[in-house]
């Protein structure tokens, strides 16, 4: 005999697996909660789909009449008016908490402001409602809408009084369990969905997020820059040195590369005549997944006309203390060892070279030979790659030996020119450059430069870049730059990191919605 078929949204019809019986509402934990389309508790709830239907219920509406947020709702309770003046309201959400008892039951709702609790009974519902559908065909994590007048129960909960309610939305597969949350990282990061649900510190960190950014555009703003939208794809990945993702345009039946940083079109705006510039938008580089590195990120660049690396210290400051201020609330963030991050006062100012000499304890690091520097930079038990450049041998010793140290704000300052070929070379000491790297809680957030506008270097400084990750040079921006681009300081800071540094992230994918991850074998 065919299986019955279910509710008929154009030509598309669902079969459904038969199930001897219902459930109540139940939950489940994340070992449970992705299993395959065999599993009991799956086809307990199709068949209830199935039973919806046959009634001539949709359990997939297309609208729902929402008058309220949750949080919206519970502002609207008058603590001086009778139950009968409290206002009505239609929330609508997710369901996260379900208790029967007999004849009226407690229910929790959940939408984008957070829970709000209904309070459904037998005689408030029409006849055979409640216990013929609302106890039997409702489950957790339903998306339901419920219109009602509100009140405040005996332990002092603004609630719901249910006049009625609709099944929006029939959710096939459990929740995970409440206490037990969604726990295992991989279900974590690939159902970011489920850990959103279960788990509002990750939903706060998002909220967390979406409203940093929202305040660096408006610190950005309130000082005269604009913003601006450059290429994803680049004919030539520039503007950093990392490895690029390749495509292929069909089209224009050529190579592109996805952007590996923002830098160089950002410049090409300040030749244009706009002296203030930004982008905050994704880059990606084809390397590493760590705590602290994913594939496609996000960064703040920006750009500012007639001054230097130093402009660029009391503006990104001033960002960073704005954004800590003013979303987190605090200037002291806490670190999960129990000690204190102080972003409020004078931020430190160091140089690279004093650095490497006081780690080392070798006044004379400089004048070594590169062999010399490997020799030692092993003595000290830093893991190092024998095929190196002189500079990055130092570079290694100030990654793994002094980076992970600068707990408080510090400008790191002068780092070799060989690092960066885009920035003004010191003029007092041609060795260095006139940067900053911005360290906080062990690791860089935010390098700057005095941005070299010279095309004459900017070419030599270019073909003197060597090694497999150095991409093809950009003919059209040294072509941009002779046609004269103002002194000028940049600055870019990883979005990415500052929220892990503000929220207390443990890695750089509990910041990032949907993180890079290998594809199973074999869907879930």
């Amino acid at each position: 005999m065919p299986r019955p078929l279910c509710w008929d949204e154009g030509n598309l019809q669902l079969p459904f697996r038969s199930a001897d019986a219902f459930s109540p509402a139940f939950v489940m934990t994340d070992k449970t909660a992705n299993q395959d389309n065999s599993h009991d508790l799956y086809a307990v709830r199709l068949q209830k789909l199935e039973n919806l239907c046959k009634e001539g219920r949709n359990p997939f509406q297309a609208n729902c009449a929402q008058t309220h947020t949750s949080g919206e709702a519970i502002k609207l309770y008058k603590e001086d008016a009778a139950d009968e003046e409290q206002a009505e309201v239609s929330v609508a959400g997710r369901i996260t908490v379900f208790r029967v008892m007999g004849k009226a039951s407690f229910i929790k709702i959940q939408d984008s402001d957070g829970p709000i609790q209904c309070y459904v009974t037998r005689d408030d519902l029409p006849e055979g409602e409640y216990n013929t559908y609302f106890k039997k065909m409702l489950d957790l994590g339903d998306i339901i809408g419920v219109t009602g007048k509100l009140f405040k129960t005996k332990t002092g909960e603004i609630t719901v009084r249910a006049a009625s309610y609709t099944l929006v939305t029939k959710a096939l597969r459990p929740l995970p369990e409440k206490w037990a949350g969604l726990t295992d990282d991989d279900k974590i990061y690939r159902q970011r969905y489920l850990d959103l649900i279960v788990n509002q510190e990750s939903r706060q960190r998002f909220r967390h997020r979406a409203k940093i950014i929202q305040e660096m555009r408006k610190y950005l703003w309130d000082r005269n820059f604009t913003e601006v939208e450059t290429p994803m794809l680049q004919s030539v990945a520039g503007g950093a040195a990392a490895r690029p993702f390749v495509t292929h345009s069909n089209a224009l039946d050529c190579q592109f590369y996805m952007r590996i940083a923002l830098e160089l079109y950002l410049k090409r705006m300040l030749v244009a005549g706009e002296d203030r510039v930004f982008e905050i938008g994704r880059v990606f580089r084809n390397e590493g997944l760590s705590r602290r590195h994913n594939p496609e990120f996000t960064m703040l660049e920006l750009y500012q006309a007639y001054t230097d690396f130093r402009g660029m210290m009391e503006l990104t400051q001033g960002l960073i203390q704005h954004v800590a201020k003013t979303v987190i609330g605090s200037l002291e963030i806490a670190r999960p060892d129990g000690s204190t991050i102080n972003l409020d006062g004078e931020w430190r100012e160091a140089k690279y070279k004093d650095l490497i000499i006081e780690a080392t304890g070798d006044a004379e690091w400089f004048s070594h030979s590169r062999d010399d520097k490997l020799a030692k930079a092993r003595a000290m038990n830093i893991e190092v790659d024998a095929e190196l450049e002189d500079y990055e041998i130092t570079n290694n010793v100030f990654e793994k030996l002094i980076e992970p140290t600068l707990i408080q704000p510090t400008f790191v300052t002068h780092i070799p020119k060989e690092l960066c070929p885009l920035a003004k070379i010191t003029v007092d000491d041609d060795s260095t450059i006139d940067v900053f790297e911005l360290c906080i809680n062990g690791q860089e957030i935010a390098p700057a430069y005095s941005e070299q506008n010279d095309p004459i270097i900017q070419r030599k400084m270019f073909a003197a870049q060597v090694g497999e990750e150095v991409q093809d040079m950009d003919t059209d921006f040294l072509n941009a730059l002779e046609h004269g681009m103002p002194p000028a300081g940049g600055m870019g800071l990883g979005i990415d990191r500052l929220i892990i540094l503000l929220t207390g992230a443990e890695s750089i994918r509990d910041t990032i919605l949907f993180p890079s991850l290998k594809p199973l074998k074999s869907a879930e």
